[in-house]
């Protein structure tokens, strides 16, 4: 097995799309930032997401069966670090001032490309739960995303664009 720390530092140097998985169910709005998120199949249409176990949204996902994935757009760089719990000492309720609107997988924040989705199986590996959704919906904003590597935001372009 390849030591901890050499994996960590690889997976720095890999461009990850920045996501904020959102689920609603009787306990009401729950989301947080994940970059660990990616198609699986387009015969059914299906994503797959990564939550930690014992997170609140990983343990919300679970129990609710639906999640939202919401690819940010370049400029969302606050969601982001909203999302991700930054602020969550002065601002508590995450969804509290943006712009979104609620959906049966959970709210779909405005600007962003989201993945409407209901659990199809969740497999627990290590300290994560990969969670395999299929999608019932799709707002696609068709705008360049948000991507996060060796510990900032980055945009994408094409090569050579300058």
């Amino acid at each position: 097995m390849v030591d901890r720390s050499l994996f960590i530092d690889a997976m720095r140097h890999v461009a990850q799309s920045v996501t904020v998985v959102t689920t609603l169910g009787e306990d009401g709005p729950t989301g947080a930032t994940v970059s660990a998120f990616s198609s699986l199949s387009a015969d059914p249409p299906s994503v797959l997401v990564c939550l930690r176990s014992d997170s609140r949204i990983g343990l919300a996902v679970g129990r609710n069966r639906v999640f939202c994935v919401n690819v940010l757009p370049e400029g969302a760089r606050a969601l982001a670090g909203r999302f991700a719990g930054r602020f969550d000492a002065e601002e508590p309720d995450r969804f509290g001032a943006i712009d979104c609107r609620d959906s049966a997988s959970g709210p779909v924040i405005s600007g962003a490309t989201a993945f409407e989705c209901t659990v199809d199986q969740i497999i627990t590996h290590g300290s994560h739960d990969i969670c395999i959704g299929n999608v019932t919906a799709i707002t696609n904003a068709a705008t360049p995303p948000l991507a996060y590597m060796d510990g900032s935001f980055q945009v994408v372009r094409p090569e050579g664009a300058s």
